[in-house]
């Protein structure tokens, strides 16, 4: 094991110590959404409502069990200030018109993607020698994050567990969105004492069928009225990223990221890459890429995935997962329309994605590693994002 290798070892195993639920405070932090002011719709015939959880450093996160989403997380800065620092709607009838009605708003914000998070290649795949046709959702050739209608646009059941935890469910019923299989979901989010934003998923199947579930919050961790995540400083360990084509569907290569605007492996200012004339960078505007993870697992399976900096709030997140891979999605389709929070507006590349995952289009390409999951297995998946401080 190289040195470089022990180091993001040790990296990731020092964001997960103490990582473990303690005494939770009583009383809620003031900031946030008021329930009252976040409102009630119903989508589907079921209620949208806002949950909140709080662990005893202060941190606070609140979610809408529409599309199980994260609409606010507040965090520290160096000199103790909190501030939102993810993107999203203020109110249930806003995240309601975004997933239901055309070029309403972004439907992604805070959202749980499934059944498939990322693309697959002409809405195909084939499974035990039968072919598959999922709803296409995207240009009219692709097949994007489950569908126009996915897992980030349902009304999920929600149990409070406690103060600091909470549990979701979702059952998709057999040939939703085109998918094999009745899938049973349960997403749990833990606001740890650590300071870490725990999220573990699991899925049962009575048929054969394929999952690929990911979190979609946009962070920016200056906050969510800041103008760029230029600004910011990225670490990923990985020594490949999977190349795309021009509909952003991976070719089923493996493109060494030395010497190119992929590297991350030692910290790199974001915005220093973005001028570069790579033909990657070019298909994808920017950053919309699926790094194949290098980092090892520690004893709990969990590797590093990414570490993000912002360094003039100090604020730091540490991104922790089982997943062998990570979308950086640089935010290049924030335009300036999107209008959230408190009627800030969100410009192109104000906030980016850390999407844990396996890796996109897997079905269409055996040297991927296999998203199948067979009736009498169980899918897992956790991932952590955990905040700090650099002062």
């Amino acid at each position: 094991m190289n040195l470089k290798s022990t180091a993001l070892i040790a990296l990731a195993a020092s964001a997960m110590m103490a990582c473990q639920p303690k005494q939770q405070v009583a009383e809620t932090p003031s900031y946030g959404i008021c329930p009252d002011k976040f409102g009630k719709v119903e989508v589907d015939g079921k209620q949208v409502q806002l949950y909140t959880l709080v662990n005893k450093n202060g941190l606070k996160a609140q979610f809408t069990n529409l599309g199980a989403k994260l609409v606010t997380m507040y965090a520290p800065d160096k000199n103790g200030n909190f501030a939102d620092v993810v993107l999203g709607y203020a109110t249930a009838a806003e995240y309601a018109a975004c997933d239901n009605e055309a070029g309403k708003g972004e439907p992604f914000f805070g959202a749980t993607i499934g059944r498939y998070g990322n693309r697959i290649a002409g809405g195909k795949f084939t499974l035990e020698g039968q072919e598959y046709q999922l709803c296409i959702n995207e240009n009219g050739i692709t097949s994007l994050h489950g569908g126009f209608k996915g897992f980030f646009g349902v009304v999920w059941d929600a149990n409070q567990v406690s103060d600091n935890k909470i549990e979701f469910t979702y059952v998709s019923q057999d040939g939703e969105m085109g998918y094999p299989g009745t899938l049973t979901t349960k997403l749990t989010y833990e606001l740890c004492d650590c300071n870490g934003l725990k999220l573990t998923y699991s899925a049962t199947t009575d048929k054969p069928t394929i999952v690929n579930l990911t979190h979609h919050s946009f962070f920016n961790l200056a906050g969510d009225s800041a103008a760029t995540i230029n600004d910011h400083v990225l670490t990923i360990p990985a020594e490949s990223i999977t190349p795309v084509d021009e509909n952003l569907i991976p070719t089923g290569e493996f493109m060494p990221v030395a010497g190119t605007a992929f590297d991350f492996n030692t910290p790199r200012l974001i915005g220093d890459s973005l001028v570069s004339e790579h033909p990657q960078m070019k298909l994808g505007n920017g950053y919309d890429h699926n790094w194949v993870l290098s980092s090892e697992p520690d004893s709990c399976g969990l590797r590093l995935a990414a570490k993000l900096v912002h360094p003039a709030s100090g604020r730091v997140m540490t991104v922790l997962t089982t997943e062998p891979g990570v979308q950086f999605y640089g935010g290049n389709f924030l335009n300036g329309t999107q209008q959230g929070k408190c009627g800030k507006t969100y410009p192109f590349r104000s906030a980016l994605c850390l999407e844990t995952q396996h890796f996109p289009d897997s079905p269409n390409h055996e040297n991927f590693p296999s998203t199948v999951l067979q009736p009498g297995q169980e899918y897992k998946h956790i991932c952590v994002y955990k905040f700090d401080v650099e002062k």
